[in-house]
């Protein structure tokens, strides 16, 4: 990699991280250019270099967030309870701190725009997220800890997906409580079992 691509990576991971906190402080309608610009201390131009607007910004964020998740527990060589423990664990944190959260913006991004232009982008999405869960259980079946074919783990996936983006739903209205989120993280691990 030379000089130039190297301040270009450079560039736009710092770009990116500050549109990351934006998006999750204002979800995606209220975000401008200028709040990515503001954040990221770059000037105007030197954004518009690599990106021409919120949505390819935001689009952009998520791949590198899908990508960042899944390189992370494809790379676990740890047990499958520590693996899975880890994983609700972030997810528990994440919907108890929801301000942190960039599921307002991905919400709010999907039901903004004409349901045939973002169809590609929702099930990329689901793809990945399913992968990643996919990945884990597969993990347990593998070390012997989980008896289930790969139609049964692809099902318990899915239970995953729904059961955690359910709860996020219930933190965007505020109606979620940590005695929620620990007994349906407990009911996911018995479904392990």
């Amino acid at each position: 990699m030379n000089r130039l691509e190297k301040v270009r990576k450079v560039k736009v991971h710092k770009i990116l991280d500050a549109a990351q906190r934006v998006f999750c402080r204002k979800g995606f309608l209220a975000v401008t250019m200028q709040d990515i610009i503001d954040e990221c201390g770059i000037s105007r131009g030197g954004i518009y270099i690599y990106f021409s607007s919120v949505d390819e910004v935001f689009l952009e964020v998520m791949k590198q967030r899908n990508s960042e998740r899944f390189s992370t527990i494809s790379k676990a060589v740890e047990d499958f309870e520590t693996v899975l423990e880890t994983y609700l664990s972030r997810q528990k944190t994440r919907l108890l701190n929801f301000e942190n959260s960039i599921f307002r913006a991905y919400c709010e991004y999907i039901f903004s725009k004409p349901k045939d232009a973002v169809e590609a982008f929702r099930d990329m999405q689901f793809g990945h997220l399913r992968r990643t869960v996919v990945s884990i259980l597969m993990l347990g079946v593998n070390q012997g800890k989980l008896k289930a074919n790969d139609k049964r783990v692809e099902q318990l996936a899915d239970h995953f997906i729904v059961t955690i983006d359910g709860l996020s739903v219930l933190a965007l209205s505020e109606a979620l409580t940590e005695d929620i989120i620990d007994a349906q993280m407990n009911i996911l691990v018995e479904m392990t079992k």
